[in-house]
């Protein structure tokens, strides 16, 4: 089939990506208060590519990590592009317990409560809630904690 267009290319890549049953657009947006935050650069990038390795994906850029050190807003960040899209963890570690966001997008399948478990074993969660999103046509609830 012949397109004549780089719009009319677009449409049809996209059109045939939608349709392709084997991606998913998963979104896991996690708010943990954590005893046992990560707080040092070379740990969390290390975690995070443990991390991705458990839960089945692949990394493609970074994991990028930096600590903040702005009173207010004191932290660590770490972020990774995956195959199949993103992980971004957030700490606040001036509060006690510190404050974790953590957040998994992937069109690939992932359980939100193994990811959970996950945080708890390594961090200590004082506390942990979550939502699961399938984004795919809209932002359809799949799950929540009940805490």
């Amino acid at each position: 089939m012949r397109l004549s267009g780089l719009t009319e290319s677009k449409s049809f890549i996209q059109c045939h990506l939608m349709d392709n049953k084997l991606l998913v657009h998963k979104h896991l947006i996690v708010r943990a208060e954590v005893y046992r935050p990560p707080m040092d650069e070379e740990f969390l990038r290390r975690w995070l590519n443990e991390f991705i390795e458990q839960i089945g994906m692949k990394v493609m850029m970074g994991p990028y990590v930096q600590y903040s050190n702005m009173v207010g807003n004191r932290g660590i960040t770490g972020a990774a592009i995956i195959e199949t899209s993103h992980i971004v963890m957030h700490i606040w570690d001036e509060v006690h317990p510190a404050l974790m966001q953590f957040d998994v997008y992937s069109c690939g399948e992932f359980n939100p409560e193994t990811i959970c478990k996950k945080i708890d074993e390594d961090f200590n969660v004082a506390k942990i809630n979550y939502k699961f999103l399938d984004r795919e046509h809209d932002l359809k609830e799949l799950s929540k904690s009940n805490s």
